[in-house]
């Protein structure tokens, strides 16, 4: 009887890790309220934000900025021999303003956002999309520049990528809906087709941006400023589609994931269990309105909660 148990013990441990069970940087799981992910480690009180994990769930990338967007910079965490390592600058960033790393559905390439020069050392007046392919001995190349049908004159942000190749992103298009919208080219023999803003369901006369498809493109997150259910200085929303193939219109996600800050950046994981997003609302210890030692005041300024842009996690509801 006990060896038996031990066989079967050992079958589900063997089935867990070879059938690619990611192990996050964080020691518990969410519920249904938002909680910090990786408190004192992708949360430590200074502004992160936005989230992307590999495949096969043992590369992280997340971006750093400095104040007044002075500085951006994407940072990547290693997974090695089963232990995740620290936060270093990602080997593609750290001289130019980046941000919104985003893993291709199959692993193999990464688009982010940058304001880099597509020649010589001048950054850009605005941001493209950009992409980095995997070489054969795991490391990442060099970037390319996509072409001039999805990168235009405007600023372009936070890639978002379906297994069929289908690019989302955000852009203030002049063929738009409103001030910002959620757009999508496809891949097609020399790049990529002419965006496409999306309908009416999603996009709105308001600001849509930070788009996150299902790469089975079967429902879509972002996050829109200046709706009238807006809770805070941009909520999060989401849609899906109908058996047709067509838009829903896209619902409002209910508090407290949706807070009075700023919710955005939205990435459901892999397995479809949890919603990480990025965050800038503040501790309620802030509003207690009691009275506060300066070391107490200097403990809630320096560390997650304190107002900048931290990175939660919840448990991913399919009614939504």
């Amino acid at each position: 009887m006990l060896r038996r148990l031990v066989y079967v013990l050992a079958f589900i441990w063997f089935t867990n890790t070879s059938m690619g069970q990611v192990v996050y940087p964080d020691n518990s799981t969410p519920s249904d309220n938002p909680k910090l992910f990786g408190k004192g480690f992708l949360s430590d009180g200074l502004s992160n934000r936005d989230f992307t994990i590999s495949p096969d769930g043992d590369e992280i990338f997340f971006t750093m900025q400095q104040p007044r967007f002075l500085s951006s910079t994407i940072l990547r965490i290693k997974k090695l021999n089963g232990k995740w390592g620290r936060p270093e600058v990602a080997p593609f960033s750290g001289r130019y303003r980046d941000l919104e790393a985003s893993f291709s559905p199959d692993g193999k390439w990464i688009f982010f956002s940058s304001d880099r020069p597509v020649s010589g050392t001048i950054p850009k007046d605005n941001f493209d999309i950009w992409k980095i392919g995997r070489l054969a001995n795991g490391r990442w190349g060099t970037p390319v520049h996509l072409d001039t049908t999805v990168n235009s004159d405007k600023d372009e942000y936070y890639p978002s990528v379906a297994k069929n190749g289908h690019l989302y992103f955000t852009v203030a298009a002049s063929y738009g809906k409103g001030k910002e919208d959620i757009v999508m080219c496809r891949p097609v023999k020399d790049g990529y087709s002419k965006p496409v803003s999306l309908p009416e369901a999603i996009n709105s006369p308001n600001y849509e941006f930070n788009p996150f498809i299902d790469p089975d493109e079967q429902f879509i997150m972002f996050s829109s400023q200046g709706r009238k259910d807006d809770i805070g200085g941009g909520d999060l929303y989401i849609s899906r589609k109908d058996k047709n193939g067509n838009w829903l219109p896209a619902k409002h996600l209910p508090a407290p994931i949706n807070s009075t800050g700023l919710d955005y950046c939205p990435y459901v994981t892999r397995d479809g269990k949890y919603l990480i997003f990025t965050s800038s609302r503040a501790n309620p210890q802030f509003s207690d309105h009691k009275a506060k030692t300066y070391q107490q005041l200097k403990d809630l300024l320096t560390k997650p909660g304190n107002g900048f842009d931290d990175i939660y996690w919840v448990k991913f509801d399919n009614k939504w």
